[in-house]
């Protein structure tokens, strides 16, 4: 049942922080709401600490770098997702199924296999998200057929060819330096985040981020097709362009935060179309709520269920795959 795009997001924007809160609360280190808030407030305003100097430092250092990365890394992916989807007129359209992951991968693991910085591993991710995503486009224009068969087939072709090439780097890697690092890439996890990480990836994530949701209106035209769209006014190639390029360099930095995470940016948009419906001015920050939510509460379960961490696309996968099964079925959606 769709709901009123106001109530909707305020709704959507009190879940979010409720979860956040919860998450600085829970682990094997309970802490109060109260306190919580307290530390936060602190750091504002002069509040006169009541909690210990460890609370502090839980949720400061080892929490809250945490809980903004799954922030931004579920929206992030989300909104991507949302838009290869509206983009390209396929609802199997996602980062994973387009081999931006894998791509970025092999730009990560080249870079780590040079011993790069941080700057250059993010930089050689981005290129092979992009590279990746232009392989796919091309493949499927070789055919001559936008259908969602050869979409998902090109997608797979380039898949298969970036993790083979991610298999020959592994091989060429140093097993106790190295190859910890891109298997990391490929699990994904957020175990050792630091606000300085999150604050070098967030004004890249934040202003592509922007830029796509004050371009969402135009996904709808490019909806309808290409000449109804350029009919309307709609410069097709500049926007398709500038999109699929927010998109794919909103995706690598979320890969480059917290690796591969799987699932978020193929069940959350169709997720958030139950309560937003298709049109993408109004599913867009519905859909960056709802993955916020998810990535959060996601790994706070990955660091609470078990004294070692668990990866965190095997948990997307574990629940993302049955919600996505359960979408279909009610919906009824063809795959053409």
């Amino acid at each position: 049942m769709r709901i009123e795009r106001t109530g909707s997001l305020i709704a959507l924007t009190a879940a979010t922080l409720a979860m956040g809160v919860a998450a600085l609360c829970i682990g094997r280190y309970s802490v109060r709401p109260a306190d919580v808030l307290g530390v936060i407030a602190s750091k504002f305003i002069g509040v006169e600490p009541t909690w210990d100097a460890s609370v502090e430092n839980v949720v400061l250092l080892l929490r809250l770098p945490r809980v903004l990365a799954a922030f931004l890394i579920g929206g992030g992916l989300a909104i991507s997702g949302a838009t290869y989807q509206s983009i390209f007129r396929n609802q199997l359209a996602a980062p994973e199924l387009l081999g931006v992951f894998q791509g970025s991968c092999v730009g990560a693991a080249i870079a780590i296999l040079l011993g790069a910085d941080s700057f250059a591993v993010q930089s050689l991710a981005l290129c092979g998200g992009i590279l990746a995503v232009v392989m796919t486009r091309f493949i499927t224009g070789f055919f001559r057929n936008d259908s969602t068969a050869i979409l998902v087939l090109s997608g797979v072709i380039v898949s298969g060819l970036m993790r083979s090439v991610l298999g020959l780097l592994k091989y060429m890697m140093d097993s106790e330096t190295q190859l910890p690092s891109i298997t990391y890439w490929e699990l994904g996890s957020l175990s050792d985040m630091t606000m300085q990480k999150v604050l070098a990836i967030a004004p890249t994530m934040i202003v592509t981020m922007a830029m796509l949701l004050s371009m969402r209106w135009q996904f709808n035209l490019l909806s309808l097709g290409d000449d109804e769209a350029r009919s309307l006014g709609v410069n097709v190639p500049v926007v398709r362009g500038v999109t699929v390029t927010c998109a794919t360099l909103l995706t690598s930095c979320a890969v480059c935060l917290g690796g591969t995470i799987a699932w978020v940016g193929l069940v959350i948009p169709h997720l958030g179309r139950l309560f937003a419906g298709p049109d993408n001015v109004k599913l867009a920050p519905v859909v960056f709520l709802i993955g916020a939510i998810f990535l959060i509460a996601v790994d706070t379960m990955a660091r609470s269920l078990s004294g070692l961490e668990i990866p965190l696309s095997i948990l997307t996968g574990m629940v993302g795959a049955p919600i996505f099964i359960l979408l279909i079925s009610r919906r009824r959606v063809r795959l053409k």
